[in-house]
């Protein structure tokens, strides 16, 4: 496996290798050494989600609060998408980019998105079937969103008609959740990776590995 770091600084894009052959494909979507290597840090798994898409389903822009928020590891293990990733972590250098990775179940990438980053997925396919490895465990009362039509943010959704859910439909625009003090702080982020070990807001502006 080897990772490469997205646009948005605590994101990484994971490329496995594939061992194929007549009996089919093999191969290790997440290797901690390798990941730790990385990252800085290892990835402690506390739930491990499934969700499953129709073409066209968007679902986000979803973010926890930090601490402790609640990292991701993404993989898709049936159908393709696109994989969106948003800083959202008010005072960040990159506050408001965002980046975008295909995942499918031919070149099987996956995407680690660090506590406090916006993640937005959108179906390509019917059935995309996303697996989530998740460092914490599901807390609604630190759970919230932005709209993913805030044009302010000019993201290219990759589909002429997303399909939303209703709480996604309504979600506050960036600079209104920010206004309500919903996002994660730059500088609560920072202090959450340094205790982890993570690389991103060290010397390197860009947090690369």
């Amino acid at each position: 496996m080897e990772y490469v770091q997205t646009k948005v600084p605590g994101a990484w894009v994971g490329t496995p290798r594939r061992h194929a052959d007549d009996r089919g494909v093999f191969m290790e979507y997440y290797k901690a050494s390798t990941f730790e290597a990385a990252v800085g840090h290892p990835l402690t798994v506390r739930q491990v989600n499934n969700s499953v898409s129709r073409r066209n389903v968007l679902r986000g822009i979803h973010y926890a609060l930090v601490p402790p928020g609640q990292a991701k590891y993404v993989y898709c293990a049936r159908g393709a998408g696109l994989d969106f990733v948003i800083d959202i972590r008010d005072g960040s250098p990159t506050f408001g980019a965002w980046d975008v990775v295909r995942i499918d179940d031919v070149d099987r990438r996956c995407v680690y998105i660090a506590e406090g980053i916006g993640h937005t997925f959108v179906a390509l396919t019917d059935d995309a079937s996303l697996m989530y490895l998740c460092s914490t465990e599901y807390d609604p009362a630190r759970e919230f969103t932005v709209s993913p039509t805030d044009p302010a943010l000019g993201i290219d959704w990759g589909v002429a008609a997303p399909v939303l859910s209703d709480r996604d439909r309504s979600a506050p625009t960036l600079d209104e959740a920010r206004a309500l003090g919903q996002l994660p702080t730059w500088e609560s982020c920072v202090a959450h990776y340094a205790a982890l070990g993570t690389r991103v807001g060290s010397a390197d502006p860009a947090g690369r590995a």
